[in-house]
């Protein structure tokens, strides 16, 4: 998925939404780098997309915490 399509879908997910997203993406994240240590990967160029993601996801939800406050 494109970066651009990514972010406006996180950014119309509700707070507990975004949560579980994140979750899932960390789950994914660990999984990963299960297969990679065991040298089961395929996709190598996920690693740095699920990474991206989290990162994404986080950001937008700190910046609806910053506008809590």
């Amino acid at each position: 998925m494109k970066a651009k399509q990514r972010l406006s879908d996180l950014r119309v997910m509700s707070e507990d939404q975004l949560e579980q997203e994140i979750l899932s993406l960390k789950k994914e994240q660990f999984n990963l780098r299960f297969q990679r240590a065991t040298g089961q990967l395929q996709d190598t160029a996920r690693v740095r997309i699920v990474r991206r993601d989290i990162a994404r996801a986080k950001t937008i939800a700190a910046e609806r915490q910053g506008a809590k406050r």
